[in-house]
């Protein structure tokens, strides 16, 4: 059967009013990680009057969908001039390692002169859920397999120990349709901490499917892989959420009609809908995901219904 999600509304949108500096605007790319219970603290890419981009946190009871704790300083900032994440953090998800839980992000460079991208970087999560810079250079930087720009990485473990892989590479910054063309490639580790990286892993569409960012992923070898992610066609449409299927988490097959998920007739996810982050609570699956602007808006919560 075809996933099919519930949307439970605006989960948080940022205040107006006594916003941090570094967090006037935005809610993007949500990643949870429970605290207790049914309270998850929800880090989010905020941004400056620059429109940098630094970490914040917000501590909410999805089943309640009250907020319990708003964190008003960033957890995370942006880079300093000439760092790879200096004029921005857009993050991924977290896995741990030895024990160490780490996060990974898409750390952004916005030269003055050229055009931006990024590389990927990875944060340690401390006991607390303070976040910790790794390395000041990027974890996953450009090379022969990704010679443009990396973005949005995410990672999980298989049961047989190894690390996956999925992250955005930019091919082309035009396909000749005047859209990007940005693919979501693959990698494995056998530590987590050195990856091979393997090329193409989700097929796209010019004029459909061809600017992919954030994948999320669930499932394992034995019942296959799902993903969800962000989509542009090239035709001038927004943001769209899109869906894809596979056996083994290397080959995919594109589902985009049977995601699930829509934009809204009139409401703060009306206009597009995107960076998607699935998670299992209490054997329930759950989406956390951005609206109108990017993020500006704030990020809603939908709940799967039928799958």
């Amino acid at each position: 059967m075809n996933p099919r999600w519930k949307k439970l509304g605006l989960l948080y949108s940022p205040s107006r009013t006594g916003r941090h500096p570094k967090l006037l605007t935005h809610a993007a790319n949500p990643l949870p990680v429970l605290l207790e219970g049914d309270i998850y603290r929800i880090y989010y890419s905020g941004r400056d009057i620059d429109n940098r981009s630094s970490v914040g946190a917000v501590d909410i009871n999805i089943v309640t969908r009250q907020v319990v704790q708003e964190h008003h300083a960033p957890i995370f900032e942006h880079g300093h001039e000439g760092s790879f994440f200096a004029d921005g953090v857009s993050i991924g998800n977290c896995y741990c390692v030895d024990g160490v839980q780490y996060m990974l992000f898409m750390g952004w460079q916005n030269p003055a002169e050229g055009h931006w991208r990024g590389d990927i970087g990875r944060l340690i999560v401390n006991p607390d859920l303070t976040l910790e810079l790794e390395s000041q250079a990027p974890f996953m930087g450009s090379d022969r397999a990704d010679p443009i720009s990396l973005s949005y990485p995410w990672v999980m473990q298989t049961a047989d120990g190894d690390y996956r892989m999925w992250y955005g590479s930019t091919a082309s910054w035009d396909a000749g349709n005047g859209e990007m063309l940005h693919t979501l490639n693959h990698a494995t580790s056998d530590d987590g901490h050195r990856w091979n990286r393997l090329g193409l892993a989700v097929p796209y569409i010019i004029g459909e499917a061809q600017a992919f960012s954030r994948p999320t992923v669930v499932g394992s070898m034995e019942s296959g892989f799902e993903m969800w992610f962000s989509y542009r066609s090239g035709t001038g449409t927004s943001y769209r959420i899109g869906y894809a299927r596979s056996n083994d988490g290397c080959v995919w097959r594109l589902c985009l009609s049977t995601v699930g998920i829509e934009v809204s007739e009139n409401d703060w996810d009306s206009e597009m809908i995107e960076y998607p982050f699935v998670f299992i609570h209490n054997n329930q699956r759950y989406m956390l995901y951005n609206g109108n602007g990017y993020g500006k808006s704030g990020f809603g919560l939908a709940v799967l219904v039928d799958a």
